[in-house]
């Protein structure tokens, strides 16, 4: 009896170690040269296609398979990392609107880049600098996808944007969805010195937290806590903006509340309808105006 019960403990460790939670917190998608995408773009009235070059990088066409009259120059980068693996990002840079205010996007745990377009797009056009990359193991990214490499991509991503001495900016902000605002959340903290405000959209509070509502007790006991938002949060004292669904079904309403509830102020919980992480598609004119107001 003694054996069968150490055989089950035994199995439960390994379905709840660190590998097998990578799983539970990463869905990576990766890209390929020949891959191509489309998506409806307002600005332009038109459908945009995506394919990509040799080396890498996109190419945006319309319908008709012109050049679109974009408001923005899109700069494709790779840059290495802390691991020697190399990180793909993209930098979006208005062309006339620029409001001399950078933000530094740090996307979910799945897909790439590409998927992130529509999220960062509607920040571009209200005139901001949007700097946004893939993790390693996501997209065009080298390397694999773990919690630890996660945030590691997320202090590496924000060095590389600061060495860049010709990217200009008045302002810096720091903009995570999900998995990335959890991440966010602890960037922010750990360079408060160096930003100007957070914005965390529909994430969670901790590893451990979201980990329970998967595998109930046992989640929480064995998921190891590489890093929290929770834990974080108290230790930052720049001004936040914490946006929540009512009718997020993957990460819980509770999850804002409790991040809400440990932060400093000046503090707000922008509460929001629709899916999970949708606010820059249905509620972008009022966060950029809560943003706005934020740096003033």
């Amino acid at each position: 009896m003694l054996m069968f019960r150490s055989c089950i403990l035994s199995f439960l460790l390994v379905i709840l170690g660190s590998c097998s939670l990578n799983k539970v917190f990463l869905h990576p998608h990766v890209l390929h040269i020949d891959d191509d995408f489309s998506t409806y773009v307002e600005e332009v009235n038109d459908t945009l296609m995506m394919t990509f070059t040799a080396q890498r990088a996109p190419i945006v066409l319309n319908s008709k398979g012109e050049v679109p009259k974009l408001s923005y120059n899109l700069e494709n980068i790779f840059f290495p990392n802390s691991n020697g693996n190399t990180l793909n990002a993209w930098l979006f840079t208005p062309k006339d609107n620029f409001n001399g205010q950078t933000i530094y996007f740090l996307h979910g745990n799945a897909g790439h880049l590409v998927y992130q377009f529509n999220f960062a797009t509607p920040f571009v056009n209200a005139g901001y600098q949007v700097f946004i990359q893939d993790y390693s193991g996501f997209g065009f990214s080298g390397g694999k996808a773990t919690r630890k490499h996660v945030y590691q991509d997320g202090q590496d991503g924000f060095d590389y944007l600061l060495s860049r001495e010709d990217v200009n900016y008045n302002k810096l902000l720091i903009y995570g969805q999900s998995l990335g605002g959890h991440l966010a959340s602890v960037i922010a903290t750990d360079n408060q010195d160096k930003i100007d405000a957070l914005i965390i959209e529909g994430a969670f509070s901790s590893h451990k937290d979201i980990a329970a509502s998967s595998v109930p007790v046992l989640g929480r006991i064995f998921t190891r806590e590489i890093y929290s938002a929770e834990k974080s949060l108290p230790n930052f004292h720049k001004p936040i903006l914490i946006i929540h669904s009512t009718e997020d079904k993957r990460i819980p309403y509770s999850h804002g509340e409790r991040l809400l509830e440990v932060a400093n102020e000046p503090k707000e919980l922008y509460t929001i309808k629709k899916k999970h992480i949708r606010g820059p598609i249905y509620y972008a004119d009022e966060i950029v105006a809560k943003m706005k107001k934020m740096v003033e």
